[in-house]
């Protein structure tokens, strides 16, 4: 894209002169092939869904969450419930298509509509949700609601610096790494090193042709297994 300038001659971005605030994303559910998507609700999903994370050997997955570890179902539905009802970040329960089980949740956050922008987030997936196609399905729909629904032109994905499996997933799914904000939180008593991740809307048709490859039954074997990885069928 040309580089524009004002009447001094200075540099600017493109004009945007029909540009309106964005709708803001309300708590609908949304529904793949392989999962559903449901506004949290800790009446309906908490005992799932702790039930779900115990499956996990130790408490890792919790490491670079802001939330701990829970020890036990009443602590999981006590945190559940205080954050159902939040408008940002807006969290969301994966539920399993086949076993009708919530799985995981993740949320969208810090949500900008002035400027078109909104972040993905506090994503806790268990055991029965990481590496599936549920796992890949779930961020399809919410970023397909965020660039074709509600015409975002930013959806935004960050991580710890440490956290490299957060950083790999990024990259897998069509996020562009913009750079490292240095010492930009404090939490659980230490400095976190913040990654910016970013897919813009003329990115989005490349990224959703991509999800739609990877996703479809053609591209599993018998047996489950993948035929062609995400990244790949991105290209071309």
């Amino acid at each position: 894209m040309s580089q524009n300038t004002n009447t001094w001659g200075q540099p600017v971005g493109f004009a945007l002169p029909d540009w309106q605030s964005r709708p803001r994303p309300e708590f609908i559910p949304f529904t793949g092939d392989y999962c559903f998507l449901e506004p949290l609700s800790a009446e309906r999903h908490g005992r799932e869904l702790y039930a779900a994370y115990a499956l996990a050997e130790d408490g890792r997955d919790w490491t670079y969450m802001f939330a701990q570890p829970f020890n036990d179902e009443a602590a999981y539905l006590a945190y559940a419930r205080q954050i159902e009802n939040g408008h940002d970040p807006m969290h969301f329960a994966v539920i399993d298509k086949e076993s009708r089980r919530a799985v995981g949740t993740l949320a969208l956050m810090r949500i900008e509509p002035t400027h078109g922008v909104m972040e993905i987030g506090h994503v806790a997936f268990s055991p029965l949700l990481k590496q599936t196609r549920m796992a890949t399905e779930a961020h399809y729909l919410l970023m397909r609601y965020a660039f074709e629904q509600l015409g975002y032109r930013r959806y935004e994905w960050k991580c710890d610096s440490c956290n490299q499996p957060s950083r790999n997933a990024a990259l897998r799914l069509g996020f562009q790494l913009e750079g490292i904000f240095r010492q930009a939180i404090v939490y659980k008593g230490r400095s976190r090193d913040t990654c910016w991740f970013s897919i813009i809307d003329s990115e989005w048709p490349q990224v959703k042709l991509g999800f739609e490859r990877w996703l479809s039954a053609d591209n599993f074997d018998a047996g489950g297994r993948q035929r062609y990885r995400l990244e790949a069928l991105r290209q071309g």
